[in-house]
């Protein structure tokens, strides 16, 4: 058994503490804030195979290039002159290419199907209560050239073995009978699922504080100590504290700590917002508005729209005119859904961590042996959350991985 430290308290942190308990191991998760507010907490909720193909696609980065000067748009880029900055632009750029969306498919799809199957097995092992539903997901076109992009999605998905086709406006109405959609057309895909993501996370902080996992809220990591090449103890605002292995799951603020270390973890914020209400919308399934890169998910009590990609550091100012184009989108493919205005000043905002290659961070790097680096999910994090905590649990035991980790590598090259 051995005593491990967790950094970081958001989905990522939670998983890999939950694993780790029931291998035997003493477990502590330590979180500057107070494991209530987040991405892990304001995302759209969805355990989604059908994104298989990574952030950085072909013809992304010249988009983002494209909206870098208009704040409304889904993704933006705010430029600035800062080294760590502009290393993951230019590996962002790198990586923007058909070979690696080839390679990095699999191992996408691969992590979230495992990781779909583990939110099942916890719920049904610990008598779990959250809200989680198997209704899909649809992507909303309101331009013919966004049809036809996705409809190539999902023939690739479809080719990938993942249930997904293009659906026929009447099937659309079929499925969403109680609502107005104001759409060219849509695909479907049927293996998604959803949740409500504050009920997993509340209902998972109580297990785990149940069976032994201790917390230390507010409390930040502001140094680590390394003797040949193991971190021998954590210096947080509050005290010292040692163990065997520690995990590095801080999400946006994992390269902060990384560089303690001499590792070059290249990762950007990525801030998201959400706006959420309680008016009656009809709306029964998820949906992604794609000319828009809006999630809308029906949650337990409420429906959520979250949405945008903004890299601009890390910061939680709420910029109201992403909150507005959010607000905008909903109305032009629901005309008949209005966000009021108190519903948009109650926006939230998460950070999210981006890789420069859209795939995640997750295992050991030569630079340190006891040390697991779960961080860099972007969008991916609550669908990829559960299988990440188990490959980290498994890692650290020495048990063989239930997924190949090779290609999540935090020594990988840009």
């Amino acid at each position: 058994m051995k005593h491990c430290i967790i950094i970081g308290g958001g989905i990522i942190g939670l998983c890999s503490a939950y694993y780790l308990q029931k291998e035997g191991h003493q477990v502590t998760v330590v979180d500057q804030f107070g494991m209530d507010s987040g991405a892990s907490y304001v995302n759209a909720g969805y355990l989604s195979p059908s994104h298989i193909v990574p952030l950085s696609a072909p013809g992304v980065m010249k988009k983002g290039l494209k909206w870098m000067f208009n704040s409304s748009s889904p993704l933006y880029i705010k430029p600035r002159l800062e080294s760590d900055f502009l290393k993951w632009v230019l590996a962002f750029n790198k990586s923007c290419n058909a070979n690696h969306v080839k390679k990095a498919i699999p191992a996408i799809k691969s992590i979230s199907l495992l990781s779909q199957d583990l939110y099942d097995d916890i719920k049904q092992a610990e008598n779990f209560s959250f809200h989680y539903e198997k209704k899909g997901l649809l992507m909303l076109c309101q331009t013919e050239k966004m049809l036809e992009e996705e409809v190539k999605t999902a023939h690739l998905a479809k080719r990938e073995g993942l249930d997904a086709s293009e659906i026929s406006l009447q099937d659309l109405k079929t499925l969403e009978p109680n609502v107005n959609i104001n759409v060219k057309g849509a695909t479907y895909y049927k293996c998604d699922s959803h949740t409500t993501p504050h009920e997993f996370m509340a209902e998972m902080k109580t297990y785990l504080q149940t069976v032994g996992v201790q917390f230390l809220l507010n409390e930040k990591v502001e140094d680590l100590t390394v003797d040949n090449g193991k971190i021998s103890e954590i210096k947080t605002n509050k005290q010292s504290l040692k163990a065997d292995e520690f995990v590095l799951a801080a999400g946006s603020w994992s390269n902060l700590l990384s560089k303690k270390l001499g590792l070059k973890l290249l990762l950007q914020a990525g801030k998201g917002y959400r706006i959420n209400t309680t008016q009656t919308t009809g709306i029964q399934i998820p949906s992604i508005l794609t000319e828009a890169k809006v999630a809308v998910t029906p949650m337990n009590g409420f429906t959520r729209f979250a949405g945008t990609m903004e890299i601009a550091g890390i910061n939680h100012t709420i910029n109201s005119t992403r909150v507005e184009a959010i607000s905008q989108a909903t109305t032009r493919f629901y005309p008949n859904v209005e966000l009021t205005q108190q519903e948009k000043q109650n926006a939230a905002c998460g950070l999210r961590p981006v890789t420069p290659d859209g795939l995640p961070y997750i295992g050991k790097s030569s630079k340190c042996e006891n040390l697991t680096i779960a961080t860099g999910h972007a969008m991916m994090g609550w669908s990829m959350g559960t299988a990440t905590g188990k490959l980290v649990s498994e890692i650290i035991s020495n048990h063989p991985t239930s997924l190949d980790v090779n290609i999540f590598t935090p020594d990988r090259r840009f």
